[in-house]
């Protein structure tokens, strides 16, 4: 008898991301109104599970503060700054959102952090404090020169 092959079922996107693509065709209709996409974004941060809603409120105070230029609005269902252009340049990511233990503060390409061959654009957060307020400043600041 010949083995019997195994074929794999295509299970397709998961509810996370099914959850993330419906939010990404919410915000391409709100795109224009800056004041109905920032409102989005702090109601994002408003349903997070602690800590990491303080940390997104704090974030979103650091970027304002620190970098005027940017936009808040949501990114796949997550809060996130964009550049003039419309380009997301930062977001942050609950824990929650895909089951990982810690929280996300991520950068997009269009962030300026290049730093030779290789840097990092996300950084696990688990706590906020100064010293990782003062790093937050530092690289929002850089990602926007």
């Amino acid at each position: 008898m010949s083995p019997k092959k195994e074929t794999k079922k295509s299970t397709g996107l998961t509810a996370e991301e099914k959850a993330a693509m419906k939010e990404t065709l919410k915000e391409r209709k709100m795109a224009a109104n800056k004041e109905e996409a920032e409102n989005a974004h702090l109601e994002k941060i408003a349903e997070m599970p602690e800590p990491d809603r303080s940390m997104a409120k704090r974030i979103h105070e650091i970027i304002k503060a620190n970098a005027p230029a940017l936009s808040a609005k949501t990114w796949y269902g997550m809060p996130s700054f964009a550049n003039e252009e419309g380009k997301v340049v930062c977001f942050f990511q609950t824990g929650k959102k895909f089951g990982s233990r810690y929280a996300t503060l991520g950068f997009q390409d269009s962030a300026k952090l290049d730093d030779g061959n290789m840097w990092a654009t996300s950084f696990a957060l688990i706590k906020l404090t100064s010293a990782e307020e003062k790093k937050i400043i530092a690289l929002v600041k850089k990602a926007v020169s």
